[in-house]
């Protein structure tokens, strides 16, 4: 793995190395006990979308390996001003010995990796997000104690959750159902994909998607730069809002789990978020953890 992209760039095994590495720095974090990290290492944090979880936890993360990040915004880097990509790449290439972008197209990110000379990790993109689904990961193994063997299911918005989801689940031996309304699917490349690979269904009926479940996946409805589409896909969402009827389909002791923020009332219920608010803040913790895998990973 020279930089993380998506997770169709991963093999199964590859996913359980980054996770094996998370348990390892998660559990050396938690005991206080140093690493063999270099010190002094930066990672450039380019950011065209607004973030709390992203921005804390890489820089956090960054910090705790003994290095530093360097936040830049559109407005605090010539990106904003259009300069191209290949030349901040190249750039920063010269200064840092990682980069991470949070931003929206994949081609973006994909770009990036193409002209840079460090490795490129990418935070989010419209498409995909694969550090967020590694955590996932990571939080599903610690509780359920495995991940090959479970059905996973995701109830919402075919977005770059919902495509990360899919792939990082199937990869690592997991069956998946996904439950999105008609014109709002999963990439297609993603979907041929988990057809080939796995166990997969896609259905437009939440409840079918539901039945035995053992981990329940959702998100907001209206992703970042959708908020214009928020009142149109309140209607069509209808009926995709995982709920004490959607909970009683699944299995026992099913998990469940967001990326966050939640919009309770929509995609989940006060009720179900709170009764499941420790797997979702373990979750969110595990951010921190994922990412200095990956960091260690590829920076190392």
């Amino acid at each position: 793995m020279t930089d993380l992209l998506k997770l169709l760039d991963l093999t199964g095994d590859g996913i359980t190395h980054i996770l094996d590495t998370a348990d390892f720095l998660k559990k050396e974090w938690k005991q206080k006990r140093k690493h063999d990290f270099p010190a002094g290492k930066t990672l450039a944090m380019i950011f065209s979308k607004n973030s709390t979880r992203t921005r804390v936890s890489f820089e956090t993360g960054i910090y705790q390996l003994g290095g530093q990040g360097i936040f830049l915004s559109n407005a605090d880097s010539q990106l904003g001003r259009g300069e191209p990509v290949a030349d901040t790449a190249r750039v920063l290439s010269r200064y840092c010995d990682g980069i991470m972008i949070r931003t929206f197209a994949q081609s973006e990110v994909e770009a990036f990796a193409e002209y840079a000379d460090v490795p490129v990790i990418n935070g989010l993109t419209d498409d995909f997000h694969p550090c967020q689904v590694l955590a996932d990961l990571q939080t599903i193994r610690e509780r359920k104690g495995k991940l090959a063997g479970l059905r996973v299911c995701y109830i919402g918005d075919g977005n770059n959750m919902a495509n990360s989801v899919a792939v990082g689940a199937i990869k690592c031996g997991m069956s998946v159902a996904l439950a999105c309304p008609e014109g709002y699917r999963p990439l297609p490349q993603v979907v041929a994909y988990a057809q080939s690979a796995g166990d997969f269904e896609l259905t437009a009926d939440p409840r079918a998607a539901a039945k035995g479940a053992d981990v329940i996946f959702t998100d907001v409805w209206a992703s970042m730069g959708r908020e214009s589409e928020a009142a149109a896909r309140r209607d069509a969402f209808r009926g995709y809002c995982v709920d004490d009827a959607i909970m009683s389909l699944a299995g026992k002791d099913c998990m469940v789990q967001h990326c966050l923020p939640a919009h309770r009332g929509e995609e989940i219920t006060e009720k179900v978020f709170e009764e499941h608010a420790a797997e979702i803040f373990d979750e969110a913790e595990n951010r921190l953890h994922a990412q200095k895998a990956v960091m260690y990973l590829l920076m190392r």
